[in-house]
């Protein structure tokens, strides 16, 4: 199952990724939001243990879930819509932590696929900033994001680096780069 409108955002923690979908969004264009935030939200508010600093196995499960979830529920569509991190972000997040790549995430990654083209917001250091979800220092900020670009390109995808500017700007670029 391929959708050619379906743009991924990706790359480490922190990098802008959010705020430029959501410029996306008041713009008009769908935008999918990204599916870790809420799981963690949900497992504090819950008591629950799928989150990255304990379950990382069931958190990473939940990850794909969802991701497919997105993927399947706007199959559909045929207009571009920008997703805030991609089924192979999970696959990412698992080689990055040591979780074994299992077969249903393989299997997810070459069935669900977006437009080749995947837009990379490298590290910037000058906004990283940590939240109650975001606890990585920078450096692994920075290994995030080479484990993320490894992962797309693996399965085929072109990697586009987004340059930095300002989030305005940024939107734009991409608008134009599509």
């Amino acid at each position: 199952m391929e959708n050619a409108n379906f743009y991924i955002f990706t790359g480490g923690p922190g990098s802008g990724k959010s705020t430029v979908l959501e410029i996306l969004k008041n713009k008009g264009y769908l935008t999918v939001k990204e599916v870790a935030r809420d799981i963690i939200k949900k497992q504090v508010d819950t008591k629950g243990d799928a989150v990255p600093w304990d379950n990382t196995v069931r958190y990473a499960d939940l990850m794909l879930l969802k991701s497919v979830a997105d993927f399947e529920e706007l199959a559909h569509i045929g207009r571009p819509c920008f997703f805030d991190r991609g089924i192979i972000d999970t696959l990412g997040y698992a080689r990055l932590t040591g979780i074994p790549i299992s077969d249903r995430m393989n299997e997810a990654a070459n069935t669900y696929r977006y437009n080749s083209k995947v837009f990379l917001f490298p590290f910037w250091e000058e906004i990283y900033v940590n939240d109650a979800e975001r606890k990585q220092n920078q450096e692994e900020a920075r290994e995030t994001c080479r484990v993320l670009k490894d992962a797309y390109e693996n399965f085929g995808y072109e990697i586009v680096n987004v340059p930095f500017l300002s989030p305005e700007e940024r939107g734009e670029w991409i608008l134009q780069n599509i």
